[in-house]
């Protein structure tokens, strides 16, 4: 029985990820920043551990805690929707420290095992908005698309060893709670972007556009941990498949 290690767990995608993977008879180590134990279903095969992926001790901690593991999962992210210069600076690093260094550092973790055994996989979760950018998303679109750049690169080095890493690029997710996470980073908007915003704002709330279900990003994480000939990047939902079609 194969395990599988998942950040941020605790909601979204993450959340949706670790009861699949339940699911299908494997074994889960679900993290979170705050562990919660109500959020998943009770299983032999389920380890609920607390992480932040900004702290280098916590991470040292959930390697030693999870042991082996064939599939990590870098999902946990946080959000911030403003202009930049609404922004403040710690917000900023905050958003690269989680989304860009929690992945890097995650992922640097946990390598020597997969090294040793000359196999595993990594899957990072990124964003359909590194396809296409959208206003007030500047730095939440900067922090996932160096993912994208460092896993693909990643993935050359690493191809030697046996070790297979994969992108997730999920569209807007409007039923997950990452639109209440980047709210709550988003103070005032700067007065000169208001009419903007306005905008914005009003172009989502009118769309009828095809979105992605937590389920879509599941389905893709889950091909990505079980079919090695499978592509680097997997877009996830509706919307991010046209997306990456039109590229």
């Amino acid at each position: 029985m194969k395990t599988i290690l998942i950040t941020g767990c605790s909601s979204g995608f993450g959340l949706d990820a670790a009861r699949t993977f339940l699911d299908r008879d494997w074994k889960v180590v679900a993290t979170m920043r705050t562990s919660r134990e109500d959020v998943l279903p009770r299983s032999d095969n389920l380890r609920i551990l607390p992480l932040d992926v900004t702290d280098s001790e916590s991470i040292s901690e959930v390697v030693e805690a999870a042991g082996p593991v064939d599939v990590l999962v870098n999902n946990a992210g946080i959000g911030a929707l403003n202009a930049l210069e609404g922004l403040t600076m710690p917000v900023v690093r905050d958003v690269y420290e989680t989304n860009t260094l929690g992945t890097i550092a995650m992922t640097q973790a946990f390598l020597p095992q997969f090294r040793a055994r000359k196999d595993g996989v990594i899957i990072n979760v990124t964003s359909s908005v590194t396809l296409r950018p959208l206003p007030l998303l500047s730095v939440y679109t900067g922090s996932k698309a160096a993912v994208n750049a460092f896993t693909e690169s990643l993935a050359l080095e690493l191809e030697p060893f046996g070790i297979r890493v994969r992108l997730i690029l999920p569209g807007r997710a409007p039923t997950t709670r990452f639109g209440e996470n980047a709210r709550s980073r988003m103070g005032e908007f700067p007065e000169p972007y208001v009419p903007m915003v306005q905008k914005v704002f009003a172009g989502w709330q009118a769309s009828t556009d095809p979105v992605t279900q937590s389920s879509d990003v599941s389905e893709a994480i889950w091909r990505a941990a079980t079919d090695p000939n499978c592509p680097m990047r997997l877009p996830a939902g509706a919307d991010a498949v046209a997306l990456s079609a039109a590229q």
